[in-house]
């Protein structure tokens, strides 16, 4: 199996998790759960902050004296709609209860107690946009955006329909030399709908020390340490995934791979 990819549980409620210790990196993490009615989850951590997406079904959460309740809208993360968040600062614990079935997603970079409050992120203020041209047409959903408040995260949700290309034409941001580009790891968790289906997914440098190909399916991560890593979506099957980054500048600036970037001048 490809060292980039982290394969997610058809059963259960941990879907799927990434640390940096297992992924051998620094900065990010990610986890999916499986929520049944009633079942409750508790997020706790002093040294990370944390951004805790609703993917499918509603939930409640408590943080402190705080109380969201009966947030999420969508019963898929295919459906044309953003999702609800909440961002949880480092040191801030917070129960989440599923009120009905319920998929939640967590992302969390490092981040020092005491800085920004706990938040709900409603949907109204994720901005909502299409990327590319033609096969290569994609639509965005920036759900933690550096525009707004966090200490490192980074959190997108992009949805590719069947037979396009996505992440593409193939960049990449492994260098910190902020504003030409910035050093941010990045996590790929892939959802496809029928959920039977497959999509392909390329992590590769310039030197090609780094060039591993992926077949990713449902509720798989692909982590990208550096380099290029484009997505290609055959037809007959729509594609999701959610995007989180993070590194030492809280900034997104990305290089085309110079060998494909003649496509953007047409």
């Amino acid at each position: 199996m490809a060292k980039l990819l982290v394969k997610g549980r058809r059963e259960g409620r941990d879907i799927v998790q990434v640390t940096p210790e297992s992924a051998g990196w620094k900065y990010v993490g990610f986890a999916a759960y499986r929520l049944v009615r009633g079942e409750t989850l508790s997020l706790e951590d002093d040294t990370r902050e944390q951004c805790v997406v609703v993917l499918s079904g509603v939930v409640s959460v408590r943080s402190g004296e705080k109380v969201w309740r009966e947030i999420g809208a969508r019963t898929s993360v295919f459906d044309e709609r953003s999702p609800y968040a909440v961002y949880l600062p480092a040191g801030c614990d917070a129960t989440i209860a599923a009120n009905t079935q319920a998929e939640i997603a967590v992302a969390s970079a490092p981040g020092s107690r005491g800085g920004l409050p706990p938040r709900l992120i409603e949907p109204t203020s994720m901005r909502r946009s299409r990327r590319g041209q033609g096969l290569n047409e994609r639509s965005i959903c920036d759900v933690l955006p550096q525009t707004e408040p966090a200490q490192a995260l980074l959190v997108v949700e992009v949805l590719t329909p069947a037979g396009h290309s996505s992440s593409y034409p193939p960049h990449k941001h492994d260098r910190d030399n902020v504003p030409e580009e910035s050093l941010l790891e990045e996590t790929y968790f892939h959802r496809l709908n029928p959920t039977q289906g497959f999509a392909f997914q390329r992590v590769y440098t310039d030197d090609r020390t780094l060039d591993e190909s992926m077949a990713v399916e449902n509720n798989d991560v692909v982590l990208v340490p550096r380099g290029y890593h484009p997505v290609v979506v055959p037809y007959g099957y729509d594609s999701y995934y959610l995007n989180v980054m993070a590194g030492p500048t809280r900034f997104w600036s990305f290089k085309n791979d110079p060998v494909h970037e003649w496509m953007l001048k047409q």
